[in-house]
């Protein structure tokens, strides 16, 4: 029960069974990494790359061999320099010692995969409009159906993936999936840890890694130490700008997507910016 960690909460599995495999699927299949972070007050997928390229292409790779996909791109906000520069490292690592090769382990199977940088749009967060920004159109969300998975880029089946989310695989694959659901807190049945982080006018501002289902309170009072000396929380935002605003009273709520939503907001990138009464 892998969900989407890019905002959405879309089971992984239900996306990557809607993939066209066997004898008769299309030779040309993609896997995109959605590294575009534009959500303001987002600041997780940055630091996995700079952090962890290595983990990040294997991810791909493993992702990309279940799904048979012969080119695979991480489509890159412009501004993530760094991020860009330690990618394209590792790739070039990852090549060297045959993890990325037209025959990947003797496996008979190899991919490509490319950093893309884009121009920089929010829109581009969207599957779709990310796709036609890859292609060089405008970004643009396109209609559905058909979904990405059947044609997408290229009119090619395609498979888009938050950072995030694609950095859970190894993880699973080594430890197995009773494993990954035991990590959870929530009562919604998320399973695995989430990337939790605060931003605003918090006297420590981060970002930490805990089980899905931590609440507002502990990431806030606990992780970033409160409320800066001075101020009290007005309200916040579960999960970037796109969100909806909470009051303090919904602060105990575990942080999963299903109750943030029944709450009337959305959990988003699980990274919360805090609202003082003086703003």
């Amino acid at each position: 029960n892998l969900r989407g960690r890019g905002g959405a909460g879309f089971p992984a599995g239900v996306k990557w069974s809607l993939v066209p495999m066997g004898e008769q699927a299309p030779k040309d299949k993609y896997l995109i990494c959605n590294a575009d972070e534009m959500e303001p007050g987002t600041f997780k997928d940055r630091l996995l790359m700079e952090q962890l390229p290595h983990q990040m292409i294997e991810s791909m790779i493993l992702v990309g061999y279940a799904l048979q996909v012969s080119k695979a791109y991480i489509f890159l906000r412009g501004e993530y320099v760094i991020a860009a520069e330690r990618l394209n490292r590792a790739i070039g690592e990852a090549k060297a010692a045959g993890y990325l090769s037209e025959n990947i382990l003797g496996s008979g199977w190899g991919m490509e995969l490319h950093v893309h940088t884009g121009a920089g749009r929010y829109i581009c967060g969207e599957e779709t409009a990310l796709i036609n920004s890859l292609e060089g159109r405008r970004a643009n969300p396109r209609a559905k159906p058909p979904f990405p998975q059947i044609a997408g880029l290229w009119g090619k089946p395609t498979v888009v993936n938050n950072v995030e989310t694609l950095n859970n695989v190894p993880a699973i694959l080594v430890r197995g999936a009773e494993w990954f659901k035991g990590l959870s807190r929530g009562k919604s049945g998320d399973s695995g840890t989430k990337l939790y982080g605060v931003s605003g006018r918090a006297k420590s501002t981060g970002v930490w890694e805990l089980p899905i289902g931590t609440t507002g309170r502990e990431l806030l009072y606990e992780y970033a130490g409160g409320m800066q000396d001075g101020l009290e929380l007005m309200c916040w935002l579960p999960g970037g700008a796109s969100t909806d605003f909470l009051l303090p009273q919904h602060l105990d709520l575990a942080m999963d997507f299903d109750t943030i939503a029944k709450a009337g907001s959305r959990m988003g990138t699980g990274l919360i910016t805090v609202v003082d009464h003086k703003q």
